[in-house]
């Protein structure tokens, strides 16, 4: 399955891919008013990009992770943080103690998760009044755009399953889907905040952040390479060796009904 090739890479995942904006961390913590009373549940941690500044407020934290090596970087990079814990598990398959937490996060994973059973555990999960966030992690329009419409040819010739034409939108285009949010009566109060980060990357290492998307990880060892070695060529004789790519972070929250 691809949800289970990040764990293959996982120090590469844990050294090259972006934390989260200080501000959006801050957003959360301040919805879910954490503190070191707080309890708190992550839905397939990673490393911890979002685990180790939530654990930073003291709160008591249980990570649940599918990846054994995933879990094993998340644990070295919390281990000041003895009140946060990190559990090899399946989330849709987990025993989800009810009731038991003040938050429940999950940061560019939740289209992982089975659709059918995602939302009604993750209120299982929560007290009455308890929160729900939901990062969605979008690629748009902004920094080295062209970079990344010159790629689009390279893409198309290496992995044909590749859909034709330019891929990236307006950030102003892009909204996350918070419909099954809405209509669960266990949730209420939906709502959506943008964050947006660019980060430049050189060849190397955007070729690194290439090499722990599921899809890179899934093409075969020739088309890979091939498609690798053409985004480098056209990096650095074309962009001076350096790219910028724009992430478009939604935070979506939903306040679990007191009811």
């Amino acid at each position: 399955m691809l949800r289970e090739t990040f764990d293959a890479v996982a120090e590469r995942y844990d050294r090259v891919r972006p934390r989260y904006p200080a501000a959006l961390v801050d957003a959360i913590v301040t919805a879910a008013g954490l503190g070191e009373g707080s309890r708190v549940l992550e839905i397939a941690p990673g490393t911890g990009q979002l685990t180790v500044p939530l654990a930073a407020t003291g709160c008591r934290l249980t990570a649940v992770e599918l990846g054994a090596s995933l879990a094993a970087v998340a644990r070295r990079n919390l281990a000041d943080r003895p009140r946060a814990e990190v559990v090899v598990a399946d989330f849709d398959t987990w025993e989800v103690p009810a009731g038991a937490f003040d938050l429940v996060a999950c940061a560019t994973a939740f289209h992982w998760l089975d659709p059918a059973t995602r939302v009604a555990r993750t209120a299982a999960a929560l007290r009455p009044g308890g929160l729900l966030a939901v990062v969605v992690t979008e690629h748009v329009a902004g920094g080295t755009t062209q970079f990344f419409h010159d790629s689009q040819a390279h893409y198309e010739h290496w992995d044909p399953s590749t859909p034709p034409g330019p891929l990236l939108k307006d950030a102003s285009e892009v909204a996350a889907d918070t419909g099954e949010f809405g209509r669960d009566p266990r949730y209420e109060a939906v709502s959506v905040r943008r964050f947006v980060q660019d980060v430049t990357y050189t060849a190397d290492g955007y070729l690194e952040v290439l090499l722990t998307y599921s899809g890179h990880l899934a093409l075969d060892e020739p088309s890979r390479a091939g498609l690798l070695a053409a985004l480098r060529e056209l990096i650095d004789t074309r962009y001076g060796g350096t790219v910028t790519k724009r992430y478009l972070h939604e935070l979506v929250t939903a306040r679990r009904t007191l009811e």
